[in-house]
């Protein structure tokens, strides 16, 4: 975006540059849901001035298995062909295949990468998972210096936004498939976090294809409204690197001094570093208010029942 200002007979030229939205989308037909609640997405952020780029992962027929064929030229060990090794070699050299390289160049571009996709087995379907494991190298994406809240995507913001099959008291900490927070924390954390993305709270369907279609219309309105504030949302709350000793010798640890300050808290510190206690409720879900804004809910509250009661 170039705005041109003139001021007498000087012309003075304003370069903007336009911020990009990622969408990596996964559903190979067309009309369903999924299609639907992208479509929300592109045109919500479009509209909000944003670039906004879709990976549509079936329609690019994406590779989704991790091999050989990812690496242009000889391998640096032709005798054990170690994936990760590799990839991160031939990403340093530029030697990755020019598919990975496209999705690379996209993920640099972007702000934000939103994850589109119906839940597969508790996870991401299976060409989701493969472009997380060929995009995603080291070197590119993380390094053992760099990673979690000192990682390389740092600055950048990432969510999952997926439709379920289950209804969502089925995902609840006494439903039937156990507590969504628990499902999520391996994606959230050992796949967006660990990469230093600053993680949004999902975008979660329940279970639309059982659903009215005014239900679904809602779901939608939903979405579009959550979308004209997404990127000023807050995160998710994550254990940061500092309160872990990060060397072999000290087995990257939590701190002993972290460990006692944890003691008098009721709840975990996440819902995967639960130190054996309740998990913190809504860890994988929600952003986490601060002590003030505790304090700011509870008074509005105790203003609005005074309220009713006067």
């Amino acid at each position: 975006m170039v705005w041109r200002i003139g001021c007498c007979s000087t012309l003075f030229v304003c370069v903007i540059a336009q911020k990009t939205v990622l969408i990596v989308y996964a559903h190979q037909s067309l009309g369903s849901f999924n299609e639907a609640v992208r479509d929300e997405a592109t045109k919500e952020l479009s509209k909000q001035g944003y670039r906004v780029i879709v990976s549509d992962l079936y329609a690019m027929n994406f590779k989704a298995s991790a091999t050989k064929s990812d690496i242009i030229g000889d391998l640096k060990n032709s005798e054990l062909f170690q994936y990760g090794e590799e990839t991160m070699h031939a990403w340093r050299e530029g030697c990755l295949s020019e598919d990975i390289m496209a999705e690379q160049r996209k993920v640099k571009e972007a702000e934000l990468i939103i994850f589109q996709f119906p839940l597969y087995w508790f996870s991401v379907p299976a060409i989701m998972k493969g472009w997380m494991d060929r995009v995603l190298t080291q070197g590119f994406a993380f390094s053992l210096e760099k990673m979690y809240n000192n990682g390389i995507f740092k600055d950048k913001k990432a969510m999952l936004s997926f439709t379920t099959g289950a209804i969502e008291s089925m995902f609840r900490p006494d439903g039937i498939n156990g507590d969504i927070n628990v499902t999520l924390w391996p994606l959230q954390n050992g796949t967006l976090h660990f990469c230093g993305f600053q993680v949004l709270a999902p975008q979660i369907f329940w279970s639309p294809a059982h659903c009215p279609a005014e239900v679904r219309t809602a779901m939608l309105k939903q979405w579009r409204e959550r979308l004209k504030g997404l990127l000023a949302e807050k995160c998710l709350t994550f254990a940061p690197c500092e309160w872990f000793g990060l060397s072999f010798e000290k087995g990257f640890l939590l701190q002993p001094e972290v460990k006692e300050e944890q003691k008098s808290n009721a709840y975990g510190i996440t819902t995967g570093h639960h130190l054996g206690k309740l998990l913190p409720p809504d860890n994988q879900t929600k952003a986490q208010l601060t002590d003030e804004e505790l304090v700011s809910n509870r008074l509005h509250t105790q203003m609005a029942v005074t309220t009713h009661i006067m």
